[in-house]
């Protein structure tokens, strides 16, 4: 355990606010800085109304801090990917075998609020307008702007957890290089809404992931508590029809609509408004070799792992980062020594998951709606179901426990290539070679430790 138990946290975002309480709670004298404003007095400042996939490795994380039940009354639960062809009937695909295998949608502002309340509740200090500016890595002093002032900050050790365009991690690459690599996805998005109906309720079915598939681009709807959803089109830059490129204005985001997307279109009265208004954002994923410098500063979340959203596991990843630094500050001599275990530990895994991320955007935009992939799924469940405990489903894996993310992603590559050649040429559960595959099965998999 370190001597010292003085730590200083840059960004008082969802992980930087779950870190101060989990740090908190053991003890520790914890002072956090945001360059933005009290989201509970000036109203949250991080854009539209941008929701969030809680999944059980987040959920866990939130349990440890206390915070899991005030979270979850804020919560809308989702059962599966409910998806809407071009052609065809619209239809449920759970995520898991019933109502205990679901995920929970949230609104990132309110989670922060409440987070950042009970961090304040647990003793640690929240700085807010305080932006990060230079680290002087010899004094151990942080400078931060504060409205027109400067303000000092002695500091033991610092912890990033300032997001993909971290202050902290460009300073930390000021005294030794990171290995930093940024890539950019081709696609990009935007976000609509569709509003309750006349009587204030959901206009479409509440407790699911709504998604339209088209190939190269797609469209999702998340529900919020205050019955609406939040609605991302997601599209290339650049290229063939359709793109942000060649649909700039709301009448061609409405043609758009009307051809690719007929059932979605009644539901967004304010389509052509908002889709002038929103401007497109950009996907990225972030790689840097290294994570801390030695025992002075350490980075976790999108700061040291963006991934693009496409698995809903970013939320999560973060949140089990805030965890295993806790834990490791715990358990280890120096704060040296706990930068350097949690780095060993997390990096494999957030490599992993950020790999699964841009392989789930090919799925959802291009194989919900594929009758190969669909006959692979149900295989997987009933294989889940001849096999317990040994072949998982992937989404499971990643989803509803609490393996590494690295293993789950070993698991993953064998089980689909199980799958891929048990279905090859059949086009229905009964044609398979039912002894073949379950030998299959038997000699490759090991049963799940953590199942």
């Amino acid at each position: 355990m370190a001597a010292d138990r003085h730590i200083t946290l840059i960004g008082g975002g969802l992980a930087g606010a779950l870190l101060a309480i989990l740090l908190a709670q053991r003890g520790w004298s914890v002072d956090l800085f945001e360059r933005r404003g009290d989201p509970r007095i000036e109203g949250y400042a991080g854009g539209r109304s941008i929701n969030l996939a809680l999944a059980e490795r987040g959920l866990h994380a939130l349990r440890q801090a206390g915070a899991d039940a005030e979270v979850l009354k804020q919560a809308v639960m989702m059962r599966g990917r409910f998806v809407h062809p071009l052609q065809g009937a619209p239809g449920l695909q759970r995520y898991g075998r019933d109502d205990s295998e679901v995920i929970w949608s949230i609104s990132r502002g309110e989670l922060n609020m409440t987070l950042l309340t009970l961090a304040e509740s647990h003793g640690a200090r929240l700085h807010f307008d305080h932006g990060l500016e230079t680290v002087d890595f010899v004094a151990n002093t942080a400078t931060f702007r504060h409205h027109a002032n400067t303000v000092t900050h002695p500091f033991t050790a610092l912890v990033g957890a300032d997001g993909a365009g971290s202050s902290l991690r460009a300073e930390m690459a000021k005294v030794q290089p990171l290995g930093e690599r940024t890539d950019w996805l081709d696609h990009g998005y935007k976000e609509l809404e569709i509003p309750p109906d006349v009587h204030g309720d959901f206009r479409i079915e509440p407790n699911a992931l709504h998604i339209w598939p088209r190939g190269h681009y797609m469209c999702i709807a998340l529900p919020n508590d205050e019955r609406t959803f939040t609605v991302t089109l997601f599209m290339p830059h650049k290229g063939d029809y359709p793109s942000f490129e060649q649909v700039r204005t709301g009448d061609e985001a409405w043609a758009l609509f009307q051809q690719d997307f007929p059932d979605a279109l009644p539901l967004i009265p304010q389509l052509r408004q908002h889709y002038e208004a929103h401007p497109v954002g950009t996907l990225a994923t972030l790689r840097l070799e290294r994570w801390h410098l030695q025992g002075r500063a350490v980075l976790l979340g999108d700061a040291a792992h963006a991934m693009v959203p496409f698995h809903g596991q970013g939320m999560n990843c973060a949140f089990e980062d805030c965890v295993a630094l806790a834990e490791a500050l715990e358990r280890t001599p120096s704060l040296a020594a706990a930068f350097e275990a949690f780095e060993a530990e997390r990096k494999p895994n957030a490599e992993a998951i950020q790999q699964m991320a841009l392989e789930n955007y090919i799925e959802m935009r291009d194989k919900v709606d594929d009758s190969a992939y669909l006959l692979q799924r149900e295989l997987e469940l009933a294989l889940q179901q001849r096999h317990p405990g040994r072949f998982v489903p992937h989404y499971a894996m990643v989803t509803f426990l609490r393996i590494p993310y690295a293993e789950a992603l070993r698991r993953s590559r064998l089980q689909d290539a199980i799958l891929h050649a048990a279905t090859q040429g059949r086009h229905a559960l009964s044609e398979m070679d039912w002894p073949a595959v379950d030998a299959k099965v038997l000699q490759v998999l090991q049963p799940l430790a953590f199942a």
